[in-house]
């Protein structure tokens, strides 16, 4: 089946956008062909620093021909529901068809052919292309990343003509703009397209410049002993800015690693998209980059390795001069500096949440095995560093240069650990620390963003997240699982953390007393909308002038719920195990995760996919029961008269599990609370099949139906098995 073949050839594409645009092209195409009611074998998108491509094999030649059914009125319908009918079908009442009482009308269309599509879909991606920034030039309304120069677009080896803005379709495209041929290549399909491209120095797919670039680099460094620091994400932006990657090896002057290896990284990779160089047979870097040239140089890149030597060394002189000057200035200047920056305007300074995180990281060092002393003097100094000239120049290195200078300062190694570690983990992949002093730091650092944002009402929404308070949730159970922090009760030290943000009342000017402990009313106040209020003042006038209200802590605690869910439904748990477990109330994240592991491995079991199918047969019982009023309570009987033997064996079974369940959840052995609830699935199901729980004696009735509250009370202690599917 035939090709289509399409390239829109233009000024360079800045590299970060070209995996999203590939992404764009992919998925507009792919609506557009599905509307005008196309299909196909395979389609693909290729983006470079030059253009996007977009390759469809198996495309018809035609579009199929279409017939449609359309109800219309009824035939006794009133003359001007017919008139509108047909004018909504194009049709007269003779081509319309009836059928019980009703009239239709099938409207048929031909198929069009596919070459006479392709110009419309093509004009409607190119303006409608969704490109983060883009510019409009010449004397047409076309805006695109950057000029096009030109667009190729051939359908079974033929080119589809059409026009956009005065740029018109051919089966030309361009070579390497220094190593090509300067001639126009012209193509009939893609297999020809990517054969004169590659000789004419273009790798069409990034994977293929990733895979040139990694193999040439390494090549040069094993040429020399040395080997590549490896570098995904600089990997992939200099795959995008060059069509045919060139690495080569260049020299650095040595005195520059005496700076931190981080700051040298850094500077190779921001300013000059360099990679970094390690010599096996010492620690550290090796004087040495690897730069990515666009050419392949006639005398092997020397010197072009020399003019980027020369370059880097300016980059590393003005980190050296930051590195130097930092030292001269110290903490106690850059402390008294973040007196004058703002964190937040309702949050205070950067000093203000400084202090806060300092007395935090106090309170939860022994919670954590931390010297208090030192959890408080490091997390005075994490965050000294914003003000520094290093982390000035290079935002990335805030805690890390941090980290060095505390060192310098003669500052304990925990100290120092913890103000470089106590950002730690910034993401899903990223390391958590184990270390009790910057846990410490790293968890009241974290606890002191969301509760504080949460106290001033700045909770994220759908996908809006400023303030990265779901990564910091994530952070904090992170650390508490992985380092098994137990808090206590959790919710009353979330209570207390919230109540520092509140040390200023709101005036409330002019709100009536009479009112004043009317919650619906005052709860509507914009001052305190969506916020529990605690107290209110009165003036002699007996009218309320000021309220102090915050943020109840279960908001948080739902919020840690939410990204707990989140956390273990990745790990491969699910959901509505999750949800049991948190329908208990618990506030401990450890606890929790426990439970979470030991339910779902018990509900692998036969016994535990049985034993929850008794408890729902159970729960809808006394659901209907509870329906016609209160149920019954009190202890079961075991001696009433021709009492089957299922129904004594239960109860037997039901006391049993009840002290044993308990027992293990004292002790949060919850893989023996699930063992001896495995012992209720024999009892339960026999229960089920000999006993008739609503029995027209009034006292067996009873009887049953506390037996089968006892047996949701006990299983109901491990978790909410209403909420679990199956």
């Amino acid at each position: 089946m035939p090709q289509l073949l399409l390239e829109i050839f233009s000024e360079e594409i800045p590299a970060r956008m070209q995996p999203g645009a590939a992404r764009d092209l992919e998925r507009m195409a792919s609506d557009r062909l599905k509307a005008a009611g196309l299909t196909w074998d395979a389609l693909t998108t290729y983006a470079g620093p030059r253009r996007l491509t977009l390759v469809v094999d198996g495309l018809p030649a035609a579009t199929p021909d279409r017939s449609e059914e359309v109800k219309g009125p009824k035939v006794s319908a009133p003359p001007q529901a017919l008139e509108g009918f047909l004018r909504k079908t194009g049709l007269t009442r003779e081509q319309l068809v009836e059928r019980d009482g009703v009239l239709f009308a099938v409207i048929s269309s031909q198929g069009r052919a596919t070459p006479d599509l392709i110009p419309e879909m093509v004009d409607q991606i190119v303006r409608a292309f969704p490109w983060p920034k883009s510019m409009r030039w010449g004397t047409g309304s076309l805006r695109w990343v950057r000029p096009i120069k030109r667009i190729l677009c051939v359908f079974d080896g033929k080119v589809v003509p059409f026009e956009i803005d005065g740029i018109a379709s051919d089966a030309i495209t361009e070579g390497h703009r220094f190593l090509g041929s300067g001639q126009p290549l012209k193509v009939s399909d893609f297999v020809d397209y990517r054969q004169q491209l590659e000789r004419n120095f273009v790798l069409l797919d990034m994977a293929d410049r990733k895979l040139r670039i990694l193999e040439q680099a390494k090549a040069a460094c094993a040429a020399r002993g040395l080997t590549l620091v490896d570098d995904d994400g600089l990997l992939d932006e200099v795959a995008g800015l060059a069509e045919w990657p060139t690495p080569i090896l260049g020299d650095m002057d040595p005195q520059f690693l005496s700076l931190p290896p981080e700051v040298v990284r850094l500077s190779m990779k921001v300013h000059q998209k360099y990679f970094a160089v390690r010599d096996p047979a010492r620690d550290g870097l090796a004087p040495n980059f690897v730069v990515v040239a666009n050419v392949e140089a006639t005398d092997g890149g020397k010197a072009l390795a020399a003019g980027n030597s020369r370059v880097l060394s300016a980059r590393l002189n003005d980190a050296r001069f930051f590195w130097d000057e930092d030292q001269k200035v110290g903490f106690d200047a850059w402390l008294k500096k973040l007196e004058g920056v703002t964190f937040h305007a309702k949050l205070g300074t950067m000093a203000e949440r400084v202090a806060r995180i300092a007395a935090l990281a106090r309170e939860i060092a022994p919670l954590v095995g931390a010297d208090p002393n030192q959890a408080e003097q490091a997390a005075r100094l994490a965050k000294a560093d914003l003000a520094s000239g290093m982390v000035g120049e290079f935002p990335e290195l805030q805690g890390i240069m941090g980290g060095y200078y505390a060192r310098l300062a003669g500052r304990p190694d925990a100290v120092a650990d913890a103000v470089r570690d106590h950002y730690k983990p910034q993401g899903p992949a990223d390391t958590v620390p184990t270390a009790p002093v910057t846990v410490a730091v790293a968890l009241a650092d974290k606890l002191d963003t969301l509760v504080g944002f949460f106290a001033i009402d700045e909770k994220p929404t759908g996908s809006k997240d400023p303030y990265a308070l779901r990564r910091a949730a994530l952070g904090v159970i992170r650390l508490i699982l992985e380092n098994d922090v137990r808090f206590g009760d959790f919710e009353t030290r979330l209570q207390d953390w919230l109540a520092t943000y509140y040390a200023e009342e709101r005036a409330l000017p002019g709100y009536p007393a009479s009112e004043a402990h009317d919650l619906a009313k005052l709860s509507k106040r914009p001052e305190v909308a969506g916020m529990p209020w605690v107290s209110a003042k009165y003036g002699a006038d007996g009218v309320v002038y000021a309220v102090t209200a915050y943020t109840s802590p279960k908001q948080v605690l739902e919020f840690f719920a939410d990204r707990l869910t989140v956390l273990l439904r990745d790990q491969g748990q699910r959901h509505d195990l999750v949800a049991a477990v948190f329908a208990l109330g618990d506030d401990d994240l450890v606890r929790i995760v426990r439970r979470v592991e030991a339910l779902a491995a018990f509900l692998a079991t036969d016994d535990g996919a049985n034993l929850l199918a008794g408890y729902k047969r159970a729960s809808n019982i006394l659901r209907a029961e509870e329906k016609k009023g209160p149920l019954p309570t009190g202890m079961v009987r075991t001696g009433l008269p021709n009492q089957p033997e299922e129904e004594v064996a239960l109860a037997f079974a039901v006391g049993a599990a009840r002290t044993a369940v308990e027992t293990a959840l004292d002790t949060e052995d919850f893989a023996a609370a699930m063992s001896a609830l495995a012992g209720l699935r024999a009892p339960v199901d026999a229960f089920f099949e000999a006993v008739l729980v609503n029995s027209d004696v009034a006292e067996e009735r009873e009887n049953r139906l506390k037996l089968l509250g006892q047996v949701r009370d006990v299983m109901g202690q491990v978790a909410d098995f209403g909420q679990i599917a199956g």
